[in-house]
This record gives C-alpha cells, structure tokens and sequence, in this order.
C-alpha cells in the first residue's frame, strides 16, 4: 500500500557576499560558526520531544535570541522546519510560536535487498512515511543484475511521486544483509543472496531509472539498529546488541547511541559465529545453522516458504516439533548473545525481526544462556527486550542515516554561499 502526502515548496535564500580578501578571511571563520549554528538549531528542533520555541532553542544553547531567530527563518525558508499555531505565554509577551521539524517537504528513501522481499520506504524530517513499495520474493542465489532492476524500479517509481507531490529528495540509502565495504561499496559478500563483489552503487546509479542519484549502501542489521537507536533515543538505552532474525541472522553494536561498525565496517555477523565444533550444537554449527529462520522452519517440520504464522500456529497447537525447534533457537541464540556481552560488556540486548515475534517463545531460553555464560552477569543482569522500531527497519535505519547527514549540516540545502535555494521536486545544486 503507498501513501503520498502532499507538499509545497520553500522560499529561497540570498547567500552572503563578503566585502573584499580582509573581510573574506573573517567571513570564513564567521561562515563557519554559522554553519554550526544552523545546524545546532536544527537538531534543537529534531530531538526535542516536545515543539519547542525560538525562546526555547536560545536558552539552551546560549545564543542570542536575534541569532536564533535569524537562524529559525533560514530553516523554515528551507522547508526544513514548520512553524505551529502561537501558544498563549503563561506571562506578559509574545505567544510562543511552536516549532516543528517539516512535513512533507524534503524526504530520503530508504532502499532494502532482503532474501525474501525487496522493498523501498520514503520517509521525511518529521518521521512519517511518505511513501512506501515492497515486494515479495526468494532471492536465495539470486542474479543481481535482474534483481537490482527491479529495485531500482521500485525506487523509481517512489522517486517519481516525490517529484510530483513537491517532495524534494535528499538522497538514497541501500541496506543489503552481507559486507559492505565502506558506504559506497562494493558489496564484498551476501551469502544468503549468493552474491559476491558485486558494484551495487555502480549498478543501480547507472540505472536510467536512477541516474545520477548514486545511494549509500549499509550492511542491513546496522541500518535496522540505527533505526532501533532513533526509536530508542529518548528513553533509552543508548548502548545495546542488537540481534536480528530473517533467513539469517545479523546484529549490531549500539554504543551511546552510534553503530560500531568495525574497522571495515563489517562488524556485527553473529549469524556466523561458530557455537562449538563438538558437543550440544554439532560440529562446526553456526548460529545461523539453529537460529535462522529456514532452520527453525526445517526442524518444526515446516517448508522454508511456511509464513511465521504457520510456525506460531503449530507452537499454539501443541506441536512437538515447532517446540522442540523453537528451544533449539533460543538455547543457541542465547549463547551467541552471551559470547558478544562477555566481549564488548553491553549489558542490554534487543531482539528484532523474527525474534520479536518470536520473543515469547525464546525469551526463556536466551535469558537463562545469558545467565550462564555472562561472567559479569552475577553483578550486572543482562536485560532482554524486543525491537521497537516496527516492519521492515532497515529502510527506516536508511531513510534516517540520509536526513540525519542534512540535519548535521544543512547549510547547503539551506542556500548558503554557492548552493542553489530548495525547489520543490528537484535536489538543490549541493546536497549535504
């Protein structure tokens, strides 16, 4: 189903002249802090829980409230920030005019390969999704010419209804479940795919659908745990494994809110992790092997196309095998839990994907590994809880790491200097 939500445009900005090569070496410093400004005023507005006001922004970061005021305008200018109906001041004075972060002005969309669906979500600066395809499919070796054609007609088409509902796009982000090298590849490995040094970037900028308009690229349970983060990020915690279960299964480490990607940015495989070459889980078995959802579906006894309705309708049954798998599942999940606590001391794990749906039947199991194979657990418990971030978050994680780059710095997209203004439909010049 696709919602579109309408939108307008943004006013342009002039840019500022410097007067001569004296007031130009000043004009840098001060064009620097300028920068600064606006882009602490934006994330002012972003993170606050509550709209807040010009007299708001000024108190709690210092600046004078001419220059927030200054700023404010040159972001609602920029179709970034939106104005709400004045509310009363409790004392003498001006109403407090609300601030928000803009709907339905500028977006980023959110791009996933997954090994049974590709899908494309289209978010804006205040969250909301704007517009939204997914598509269904067995992408198990699958050719990635032919499937990047398709998702990059599914992205196309998203693309094409921002433009004509005055949405301007910010750029595209792709969550692929394997290692990326860097944000703009190549992919180097998505077994579960079968696809191996692929150009993704190169392939899906090339597109004619997609000219031009080259996407970051993310190992898929990073971008899911950056979403995660974001659902997180005003209630906590700010530090946690995030394990997430599909066809396989991929994690993340959030440390005060930022993804510890690794050297190479390929940190997170947990799916791999090797649970004994001996003993309870077999020779050589990965958590994947006993965690992923094919193998949970196998050992129940159900076909690997089986919905997870299928399985959870058996477990409600009574149905020996579906239980037996599910406890397999969770013992194993639970010890590949404990090894990545006992290494990076995170004492807070989220389940995501199937195993939040699954949580209920896991829980158990996980918990009492982490109890026993936590040293630190005597002292520090290891809570569990379930992913809050919703369906599909990798596209979600995507969209936001895109907005989060503009809001870090969204002086370009805001006019400033060189940069051409915002138009509705169409990029500016310079994307930040």
């Amino acid at each position: 189903m696709t919602q579109v939500q309408r939108a307008g445009g943004s006013a342009p900005l002039r840019p500022h002249r410097s007067a001569g090569p004296a007031g130009g070496a000043r004009a840098a410093r001060q064009q620097s802090l300028r920068h600064h400004n606006l882009g602490l005023a934006l994330r002012h507005v972003m993170d606050a829980p509550e709209p807040v006001s010009r007299a708001d922004i000024a108190a709690a970061t210092g600046l004078t409230r001419a220059t927030v005021s200054a700023l404010v305008d040159r972001l609602i200018a920029a179709g970034l920030v939106t104005e709400l109906e004045p509310v009363a001041a409790q004392r003498a004075g001006r109403p407090a005019v609300p601030l928000v972060p803009a709907r339905g002005t500028v977006a980023a969309v959110g791009m996933e390969v997954n090994v049974d669906y590709l899908g494309v979500r289209a978010m804006d600066l205040a969250g909301r999704v704007v517009t939204e395809r997914v598509e269904l499919g067995d992408f198990r070796g699958s050719d990635p010419v032919v499937v990047l054609d398709r998702l990059a007609q599914l992205a196309g088409s998203a693309v094409a209804l921002l433009s004509a509902d005055g949405v301007a796009l910010v750029g595209l982000a792709l969550a692929i479940p394997g290692l990326v090298d860097s944000d703009t590849g190549p992919l180097r490995l998505a077994p579960n795919l079968g696809w191996r040094d692929v150009d993704v970037v190169g392939m899906l900028s090339a597109h004619p659908v997609l000219a031009g308009l080259p996407p970051r690229l993310a190992n898929e349970a990073n971008l899911a745990a950056r979403a995660e983060a974001h659902a997180r990020r005003l209630t906590g915690p700010s530090s946690f494994v995030y394990v997430s279960g599909e066809v396989g299964v991929g994690g993340a480490i959030v440390l005060d809110g930022q993804i510890f990607a690794g050297r190479h940015g390929w940190s997170g495989e947990i799916g791999h992790t090797v649970l004994g070459t001996a003993g309870a889980f077999g020779e050589g078995g990965t958590l994947e092997s006993y965690a992923g959802q094919d193998a949970i579906l196998a050992r129940a006894g159900l076909p690997r196309t089986a919905p997870l309705a299928a399985l959870l309708a058996a477990v409600a049954a009574g149905d020996a095998a579906a239980l037996a798998a599910l406890d397999v599942a969770g013992a194993a999940l639970g010890a590949a839990l404990a090894n990545v606590v006992n290494v990076v001391d995170v004492e807070h794990v989220v389940l995501g994907g199937i195993y939040a749906e699954l949580a209920e039947h896991v829980r158990d199991a996980v918990t009492e590994q982490l109890r026993r194979r936590v040293l630190s657990a005597p002292w520090s418990s290891v809570e569990l809880s379930v992913a809050r971030a919703g369906q599909y978050p990798a596209m979600t994680g995507g969209a936001i790491s895109v907005l989060e780059s503009l809001v870090d710095d969204p002086a370009g997209w805001a006019g400033d200097e060189s940069a051409m203004p915002l138009v509705a439909g169409a990029p500016p010049a310079r994307r930040s």
